[in-house]
């Protein structure tokens, strides 16, 4: 399973054998909402995703690595880059890192970070900004992947209303493919998000299957927040009564719905493409896949 030296690093390692190390234990716990929340934390695995925190200037408390997994020859470095930041390592053997990893197939670096929180008050808009807009996401997949089209189409924020899953989700970390790193990301109820957006002159288009207006023909220019809804059950009456417009995305076939994450992308870039066509502002680096 790939190379079975140890990485090479400045400092003495600490070496961990044993899957029954409470260290071991403590990162399987982080997998559970309960225990994230309480101790503040959350998990980054793999080498894209702690690549992404580490160049996003993320702080990372802890690195665990386990050469027996590992898939190239550039952890070395990125190891190096995160003792450099600040993180201590720890290396795993191979059977103790599975314990904990949450990857069926993992490459052999986990890190342990502490959670934050970015306030609407927080947030930096942009004169004419766009904005996407997610109503009780349920599944962790789904959400990484809204973020990782937020982040291919530009958008200047993401804001998430009453979310069943958590942000720090290691699915969510993982279908994100570490960009939860690159966009700025706020939790929110309802009713804050559609005044601070009100009091910033954003119109809110609501996607919805009731409505006669196509996507393609709504006018998405302008300071702009495209709302969506959950997998089941779509938009709230809240959203639905309240936004400035509604939109919808024709479909010929016998399915009456679109996944969530599916549905984003077309939208949003569609108003890429109404905006100008640019999927990138100046200033914003392109996301490698």
């Amino acid at each position: 399973m790939g190379r079975a030296q140890p990485a090479v690093v400045k400092m003495p390692i600490e070496t961990i054998t044993s899957s029954r190390n409470p260290r071991v234990k403590n990162l399987v716990k982080l997998r559970e909402r309960r225990q994230r929340d309480k101790q503040g934390l959350f998990l980054i695995e793999g080498y894209r995703e702690l690549s992404r925190a580490l160049e996003k200037g993320i702080r990372i408390d802890e690195v665990y690595y386990s050469p027996d997994w590992f898939l190239g020859e550039n952890e070395d470095a990125l190891l190096r880059r995160a003792e450099a930041a600040g993180a201590h390592l720890f290396h795993l053997a191979g059977s103790a890192f599975a314990k904990c990893a949450y990857r069926e197939r993992p490459d052999g670096l986990l890190g342990v970070a502490p959670q934050w929180r970015l306030d609407l008050a927080d947030l930096v808009l942009p004169e004419t900004p766009l904005v996407l807009v997610a109503e009780a996401i349920e599944k962790p997949g789904n959400l990484g992947t809204l973020l990782r089209a937020a982040d291919a189409a530009g958008v200047d924020a993401v804001l998430l209303c009453d979310p069943v899953t958590d942000l720090f989700n290691p699915n969510v970390v993982r279908a994100s493919t570490g960009v939860l790193f690159s966009v700025p990301v706020v939790v929110a109820e309802t009713a804050a998000v559609i005044a601070f957006l009100r009091s910033r002159g954003i119109r809110t288009a609501a996607t919805t299957p009731d409505t006669d207006t196509r996507y393609t023909d709504a006018d998405l220019r302008g300071p702009l927040a495209i709302v969506m809804g959950s997998e089941q059950y779509g938009l709230s009456r809240e959203w639905l009564d309240r936004a400035d417009g509604k939109v919808r995305i024709p479909m010929a076939g016998r399915a009456d719905s679109l996944n969530v994450a599916m549905a984003t992308v077309i939208t949003l870039f569609e108003a890429v493409r109404q905006r100008g066509g640019t999927a990138k502002p100046p200033g914003r680096g392109q996301t490698a896949k």
